[in-house]
């Protein structure tokens, strides 16, 4: 019986896999262009992704990006609301034999995980079992890490719970933002797929259960994780600052104006500059007193204006030095589950 399992993998391995794709987002595209164009032993037969939403200023009804990527390669796609009966009856007609997701938005019930003779596997943006959930890549930099990667894991029930068979790491540059890192963590997806595509048929010889100990979960991102807490050090708001660039943004207010910092610099508090306190140096940078390092934003945006260099913006801004800035409560990043 033994023997001849091996000789049906063999054969498996021999031939072009099916694959069925699960995703939403952008940070997926160079996976899928990797399967379908450039990996030999694999056919993207099917793509599953979320519906049509309203995004913009103009809220105006689109597609994602992972449906665009189907309707131009020509790839059999489907987007419900949720994953019901009728979309298992349909993944099911592609007797697929991987199931791969990557930032989808919905936790699979069991049975979908039964729809391939490879199993699911999940791309997760983190080293697991650090951060599971909805935000790891801005969560990294912005708890300060200098270190994050791509976990491939099988998919379990339990949210990003599964064992793990492979990791690539990724350093986190002091200048990376979140909108850039996620960058690096999409291309970091393409070796780790090369290197584990033949490794799938017997991928459960080869998993590693995740440490339940190590386990830290970070929530989904909102517009109030703008909010910039002074009594904070300046180092955990630049990093926040570069996490959060992209949205939500980081603001603060000067009177009833709210005003985003794109990036910003630290330097020692030499001035005993108290927490939200503000002055300005030689050349007319606004500097920020927090509980530990001073605060110096590089570049700064109006409502409804550009972002801009720090001091041109400062030249047609009429800023109260001498005042002190208002701290907002910043929430947790990390939850408990």
């Amino acid at each position: 019986m033994a023997d001849l399992f091996k000789i049906n993998i063999n054969l498996m391995l021999k031939k072009k896999f099916k694959v069925i794709f699960l995703g939403s987002d952008e940070i997926a595209i160079p996976s899928l262009n990797f399967l379908h164009n450039d990996c030999k032993g694999t056919d993207v037969c099917a793509v599953l992704t979320q519906p049509d939403r309203r995004v913009g200023r103009g809220r105006k009804v689109k597609p994602n990006s992972i449906k665009l990527w189907a309707v131009d390669n020509d790839i059999s796609h489907a987007s419900p609301e949720i994953p019901d009966i009728e979309t298992y009856e349909w993944l099911k007609e592609f007797k697929a034999d991987l199931i791969l997701v990557m930032a989808y938005g919905h936790i699979l019930k069991e049975s979908f995980l039964d729809l391939s003779s490879f199993g699911c596997f999940n791309l997760h943006a983190s080293i697991l079992p650090s951060y599971r959930g909805a935000s790891p890549i801005e969560t990294a930099i912005a708890m300060g890490d200098e270190l994050t990667g791509v976990t491939l894991m099988k998919v379990f029930p339990k949210m990003d719970a599964g064992p793990i068979l492979d990791i690539e790491r990724v350093i986190i540059d002091k200048s990376d933002t979140g909108l850039y890192l996620r960058n690096k963590i999409s291309l970091a997806c393409v070796p780790l797929l090369e290197r584990n595509i033949r490794s799938f048929a017997e991928a459960d010889k080869n998993l590693i259960p995740q440490n339940e100990k190590m386990v830290s979960y970070c929530r989904k991102l909102t517009k109030e994780d703008g909010n910039l807490d002074f009594f904070s050090s300046a180092s955990h708001l630049a990093d926040r600052i570069r996490a959060f660039q992209s949205w939500p943004g980081s603001n603060f207010k000067i009177g009833n104006e709210k005003i985003r910092i794109g990036n910003a610099k630290v330097i020692a508090n030499n001035l005993s500059l108290k927490e939200g306190e503000t002055t300005k140096d030689e050349k007319g940078n606004l500097l920020i007193g927090t509980s530990e390092g001073i605060l110096i934003p590089k570049s700064m945006q109006r409502p409804g204006g550009k972002m801009l260099d720090s001091l041109d913006f400062l030249r047609g801004f009429d800023f109260p030095f001498g005042s002190t800035l208002i701290s907002s409560k910043m929430k947790d990043l990390l939850v408990q589950k």
